[in-house]
Order: C-alpha cells, then structure tokens, then sequence
C-alpha cells in the first residue's frame, strides 16, 4: 500500500468515485514546509469530476512554520497510477514527511 496526503479535491467523495471506485478512509496528518496556492484547471473531465476550475495546489517553502492540513490515505499502486492521471501537468508527485513522522506521496506545484 501507498500513502498518499490529500489536502484539495482528492478528499471529495466524487473524484474519490470517479478516480478510484471507491471511497477512501484516511487519517488527519499535516504537511510542514508548505503552503497552499491556486491553479486554474482547464482539463474538461477533471472539472466534471471536482465541479471546480479553480484547486488547491502545494508549493514547497521549506519553511517548518509553514503548514497544510489534510488526510493521509492508504492506496493500491493502481490507485496510485489512478490519482497520476487525475492530476494536470501543473502539479507532481514527491515523496514528503509529514509532522506525524510518517513518509508519503504528495502532489504538489510543478517548479
């Protein structure tokens, strides 16, 4: 299993749906040296999925005062891969440490 730290629309049950199949469970965790800004969306399924053109997207500060709070949740590879092709080519994925300890995929601003 995959964990993987969701602070934007993959915490919606509809993308959940949509993207997976499935409603996921997770746990609160928070993400240190980071902020949250946003991106427009212009990927019509993605939209549709969401119901916003507007998402939250990480961009890394480095600064530990700096949070996000979200919810870790534990994914198969395939819901790995999934949630891949639901992210746009503005955000990537990096593995990060999160304020509990725990390691985890993150999707964060393309720099």
């Amino acid at each position: 299993m995959e964990a993987l730290f969701s602070y934007g629309t993959l915490q919606q049950s509809q993308v959940q749906l949509d993207t997976f199949g499935r409603l996921l469970e997770g746990e609160h965790d928070t993400l240190l040296g980071y902020r949250v800004d946003e991106v427009k969306i212009t990927d019509a399924a993605v939209i549709a999925s969401s119901g916003k053109d507007i998402h939250p997207i990480l961009v890394r500060t480095g600064d530990k005062s700096d949070t996000v709070k979200g919810m870790v949740f534990l994914i198969t590879d395939d819901e790995l891969t999934q949630a891949d092709n639901y992210e746009v080519d503005e955000y990537h994925r990096v593995m990060a440490t999160l304020a509990s300890g725990k390691q985890c995929w993150i999707y964060a601003a393309t720099e």
